[in-house]
């Protein structure tokens, strides 16, 4: 089967995009919205409305094949593409890409979908037009695009669903109720952006926080056999509030972690270095730090590990314990898929991540992904309100193995 046309047109994203470097400046809120001046080049707000493009692949028998363009919350920072742009991805795509895909063949995602990350575009773009290809080549072979991957990539893994991670954004209380009582596997995020008003200077308030999360916990959960893996993503504030100091923010993740007992705990983006090289250096001294007290707590790195050669930087260095694969920043899925498997291959956990502020449709290819690479957990995306993330994610994984199951199944009948 061959593509015959491409198709693209503006859509909602699932949330907002954020001026990361103006809110860690202390931009204080308005209503939902933040004052001041943004201090990213692009923005022209602190906050404003996110941006995506559907891209649609109209197929030989008639049917479309669907991804769509979309970007993080916090664009233009840590090693990040620039904000992105819906009308010039357009044209970008109708320039790049349409003569590329117009009559191509649908044997192989990985080629076509290769030849596509190739071109210099907006890590949005990538990631959308191979959405839309490796849908296309679901349907020229009647899979699921979970089953395309596992088989093109011999992942050897059986496609069941894989534990949840919930965002609660600033609702950081009715939130983490909300995923108790639905048993998520991993929570809260938390949303840790600033200093002030969120960690405290000394990290007290976050110390607070993670108290009364396991206090809520103990009480929402009915039984004693739920026990969710403690994970909240800090923006660097920690090393802010402790002034760089590698062991004094090793001592204070430590005490977080006695706090957090006895549930596992992640923390994501402890300290931000700058730069990668400064970001890998920084974070093995940490986890060295941390072994060296004893603290079973694990670091997740983020922020200046944007791209498969960034992860092969860290992950070979041994500065995480937990490789957030943030899907829109790596383009092409092409290179999700890898990058997940390789942090597999060397023995850390693969989080297929993204952000609030994509689609439900990328969210959907990307929990194919993650059944399809055996990843240690998927974000629940889009959006900051729980429930719809948790809904669109863990739907999808739930259907694909069902479908998984009866062809199994079927086949193994005489």
């Amino acid at each position: 089967m061959k593509i015959v046309d491409v198709l693209t047109l503006p859509v909602r994203s699932g949330f907002f995009t954020d001026d990361q470097a103006a809110i860690r400046a202390g931009a204080a809120h308005d209503g939902f919205g933040y004052l001041g001046d943004p201090h990213t080049e692009g923005f022209t707000a602190v906050r404003q409305a996110g941006e995506a493009l559907s891209v649609l692949l109209l197929l030989e028998d008639g049917s479309f094949a669907h991804g769509d363009c979309a970007e993080v919350q916090y664009s233009g920072v840590g090693g990040r593409d620039p904000v992105f742009k819906a009308e010039s991805a357009r044209l970008d795509i109708t320039r790049e890409l349409t003569p590329l895909l117009k009559g191509a063949e649908l044997s192989s995602f990985r080629e076509l979908a290769r030849a596509v990350d190739a071109r210099p575009l907006h890590t949005a773009i990538r990631y959308g037009v191979t959405q839309a290809v490796l849908d296309a080549v679901a349907r020229a072979r009647s899979l699921t695009m979970a089953e395309v991957v596992r088989d093109e990539y011999t992942t050897g893994v059986e496609l069941t669903p894989v534990p949840v991670f919930a965002q609660c954004g600033e609702d950081r209380y009715n939130g983490v109720d909300k995923m108790i009582l639905k048993r998520v596997d991993v929570l809260p995020h938390g949303l840790i952006n600033q200093v002030d008003g969120l960690l405290g200077r000394r990290g007290e308030l976050l110390q607070d926080y993670v108290r009364w999360v396991v206090d809520r916990i103990a009480k929402l959960r009915g039984d004693d056999t739920y026990l969710p893996r403690l994970y909240f993503d800090t923006y660097g504030t920690i090393g802010l509030a402790f002034d760089g100091d590698v062991t004094a923010v090793a001592d204070y993740l430590a005490r977080l972690g006695e706090i957090a007992a006895p549930h596992d705990l992640v923390v994501e983006h402890p300290i931000d270095a700058g730069n990668r090289d400064a970001q890998i250096d920084t974070y093995v001294r940490l986890r060295a730090a941390l072994r060296r007290i004893g603290s079973p707590v694990r670091i997740a790195v983020d922020e200046w590990c944007n791209t498969f050669e960034d992860i092969e930087l860290f992950t070979g260095a041994g500065a995480a314990d937990v490789i957030h694969v943030k899907t829109p920043d790596l383009g092409g899925l092409t290179n999700t898929v890898e990058a997940m498997l390789l942090v597999r291959e060397r023995g850390l956990l693969a989080y297929c991540g993204g952000t609030c502020n994509e689609t439900e449709r990328s969210a959907q290819v990307t929990a194919q992904l993650a059944m399809a690479c055996g990843a240690a957990q998927v974000l629940a995306k889009p959006g900051m309100g729980v429930d719809e993330g948790l809904m669109i994610v863990g739907n999808e994984m739930e259907r694909v193995a069902a479908i998984a199951a009866a062809r199994a199944t079927t086949a193994a009948r005489p």
